[in-house]
This record gives C-alpha cells, sequence and structure tokens, in this order.
C-alpha cells in the first residue's frame, strides 16, 4: 500500500524493468529452480586485474580516504579528456567533464541540468528503461519517436521533424542502442546533428556502448561528426561495459563549461565526489589500452551470431541483426495471441510472465522499453546458458496453436 505522504513525482516514478525482472530470476535461482536469464544488462566478465589492483593500492592512500573534488579527481578528469579525443576524435578540455555516480546518475544530471517545467524531449523507441524517468521528474515531457524492425530500429530525421514542437528542447541520441543493438551510419548521424543544430535543439548522446560494435558497423560520436553542435551537446559515457565495471559506478558527463560548471554545482548538494577508490580504478582503466574489451568483444560477437541465429529460427519471431551493444531486440507480435501450455498471451509482457514460469527463462519485455510485442535479450551470459535458454523458448511456442 502506498503512503499518502509520498511525493507524487517520486510515486509516479516507474521501477527499472530490467533489474526487476534480474531480481526475480536470481530469486527463482535461489530457491533452486533451474533459470537461466537474458535480463541483466552487464558484461558477464569479471573486471581486469590490473584495475582491481589499481582500486587495492588507492585503499591505502590516505588522499583518498578523504572528500575530494566534486566535479571529479582531476587527473580522472584529464585522462577522461583524453581518452575521448583518442577514441572519439572530440576535443575536449578537464574542465568539461564531471564524474558521475555511474551512467545512470549522468544521465539524471544532464537531463536536470538542461530541462525546464513543460519543455520536451524527443526519445526514440526503442528506449533504455530509465531515460524517461528523469525527464518527468524535471518537470518535462517525453515525446515517443517510434522506430521497428522495418527501420533498423533507428529514427529518420522525418520522424523526429514530425515530433519536435516549438516545446522541444532535447533529443535523446543513442548510437549503439540499448536496447535494440542499432548503430547509425556516419551520415545518418550528421543528418541528425544538422537538424538538431538548425532546430537549436540540444542533442544529450549517451555513448556508453561505443566499443562494442560488430562486423562492418562503426561508432561515430555526434560531437565530432558534427563540430557545431558542441555548444547543444551533452555527451554521457562511463567504464561499466567497456572495462567490465557496473558495479564501481563510475560515469561521465562531458558538454559546455557553463553546463558543467551548474551540474557540479547541483552534485556538490547530492552526493559530493564520487567513491574515490573508484574513481581511481577508472582513471587506470581509461588511461590504459583497449586489450580488455577486444577480448570481450570477440566473444560478444560469436554469441551475437549465435542468439540471432536461433531467434529468427523461432517460427513468429524476427529479429535484426544486433549490430553493437551486447543485446537482441526481437519481434514476439507473430507469437502473440497463440495458445501457449494453456494460456494465450495478448501481451510481450504476459509471455515473459508465461515463458519465466513454464520454461524457466527470463528476458525483459517490450513495454520496459516503449515498444510493446518486442523483448530484450542479453547476449552477455554464456554461450552454454544462450543456447540452452534459446532453445526451451524455441520448444515452448513450437507446441503453440
Amino acid at each position: 500500500m502506498t503512503s499518502r505522504g509520498i511525493a507524487q513525482r517520486i510515486a509516479a516514478i516507474s521501477p527499472s524493468a530490467t533489474l526487476a525482472v534480474d531480481a526475480k530470476a536470481k530469486a527463482l535461482k535461489a530457491a533452486g529452480e533451474p533459470v537461466i536469464g537474458f535480463g541483466a544488462g552487464e558484461p558477464d566478465f569479471p573486471t581486469p586485474e590490473y584495475i582491481v589492483e589499481a582500486a587495492v593500492a588507492a585503499c591505502r592512500e590516505e588522499r583518498f580516504h578523504r572528500y575530494t573534488p566534486t566535479p571529479g579527481l582531476p587527473e580522472l578528469r584529464e585522462a577522461i579528456a583524453a581518452k575521448t579525443k583518442r577514441d572519439s576524435g572530440y576535443d575536449v578540455d578537464s574542465s568539461q567533464v564531471l564524474v558521475t555516480n555511474g551512467g545512470k546518475h549522468a544521465v539524471f544530471t544532464a537531463i536536470t541540468s538542461l530541462l525546464n517545467e513543460g519543455e520536451e524531449v524527443l526519445l526514440p523507441a526503442p528506449y533504455w528503461t530509465t531515460y524517461p524517468e528523469p525527464v518527468r521528474l524535471a518537470g518535462g515531457q517525453p515525446v515517443v519517436v517510434h522506430t521497428d524492425e522495418s527501420t533498423g530500429y533507428r529514427a529518420s530525421i522525418d520522424m523526429l521533424e514530425r515530433a519536435a514542437s516549438a516545446a522541444t528542447k532535447a533529443l535523446i541520441f543513442v548510437s549503439p542502442s540499448n536496447p535494440s543493438g542499432a548503430v547509425y551510419s556516419r551520415d545518418e548521424i550528421e543528418a541528425i546533428g544538422r537538424w538538431a543544430l538548425e532546430r537549436e535543439i540540444w542533442v544529450i548522446t549517451d555513448e556508453i556502448y561505443e566499443h562494442l560494435v560488430y562486423g562492418d558497423n562503426e561508432f561515430h560520436s555526434i560531437a565530432t561528426v558534427v563540430p557545431d553542435l558542441a555548444e547543444r551537446c551533452l555527451v554521457l559515457n562511463g567504464v561499466a561495459k567497456t572495462y567490465a565495471m557496473t558495479g564501481w559506478r563510475v560515469g561521465w558527463m562531458i558538454g559546455p563549461g557553463d553546463v558543467v560548471a551548474a551540474a557540479a554545482n547541483f552534485q556538490s548538494h547530492l552526493t559530493s565526489n564520487v567513491s574515490n577508490v573508484s574513481q581511481y580504478a577508472a582513471l587506470t582503466a581509461v588511461s590504459g589500452d583497449l586489450s580488455a574489451v577486444a577480448a570481450m568483444r570477440e566473444e560478444f560477437d560469436r554469441r551475437r551470431r549465435v542468439i540471432h541465429k536461433m531467434l529468427n529460427e523461432i517460427d513468429g519471431v524476427t529479429c535484426p541483426e544486433p549490430q553493437g551493444a551486447f543485446y537482441a531486440y526481437p519481434s514476439l507480435r507473430g507469437v502473440l495471441g497463440r495458445e501457449i501450455a494453456g494460456a494465450r498471451p495478448e501481451t510481450s509482457l504476459e509471455l515473459a510472465d508465461l515463458v519465466l514460469d513454464e520454461a524457466k527463462v527470463a528476458f525483459v519485455p517490450g513495454e520496459a522499453f516503449g515498444t510493446p510485442g518486442y523483448a530484450r535479450f542479453s547476449f552477455a551470459l554464456s554461450e552454454h546458458d544462450l543456447v540452452e535458454g534459446i532453445s526451451r523458448i524455441g520448444d515452448l511456442f513450437a507446441a503453440a496453436r
């Protein structure tokens, strides 16, 4: 029962569906059920040992036992600026970097720092489940731009133009995408960046999956492709996906100096500085080479091809090939309405519950990402579990009528 004392803006927040699915799967597994979970949005690899050892050393340094500057350790901000230039060609000063408590904190900080009451944010769907929440908390309005498998889950200029209005303040742009795995081409990114520039719309670009692209696909930062956009662009990133450091909670926001200064002032009242030990671990990560992520990417690429093939072999399931991140995003609309195990699920939410109960396989339904009828399958799990899990789903659906 909800207490009447809870603020309406907090009570209105939707729970994180991805974390909820992962928690339910883990609870069933702990109870002895043979559950296979496709819900987690984190690499299934340990943090590289040299990064862990750097954190151990930092624990013994007295300077890290104290408060440090709110925007981040100066040496980490400098290293992030250097890493950004190295990896995306975007040349920024360390003063333009704000270190945050993970990528989610960067998202909330960026949106809170930009939005005024009643302003709109364009949000291509499928979108990461967290994006709409800080927009609403800031008094803004998310305007969903629907895409589907026919467009490769990529939004076009025409789609964005139809959704834009005089109240549009920002566009949330993500490539590679969570949850769809879509990667925009350089030409598409340039067109969107120039459209936003002409429209005087801010772009909040989440680049957390920048190093996880496959095949002939390439990552391009919109801030680099359209340099004139720099004064209206916030770049979000972190060490979580590249270095398997989801639990270390270090992200960052890069933007114009005045916005970063305002965001740092906000953060000074909200969290003070990020954990110094985690910051030092992140410093070691971003200052090093990319050999760790190269090994992970090779394994993810192998799994990507396996899950793409297996999903498309299931009658009623259609799955575009994931181009980046570590997610497959199939349409399950061809399965809905069929009788499965005595039930007739009409939504992907109902289907996800049925699959978990009957096949002991967990995935996140498309309702969480603004696209009912679809589902996100993370392939950040062992190939053995991946094959077993999709096989169970295939067997369950094969009996559908």
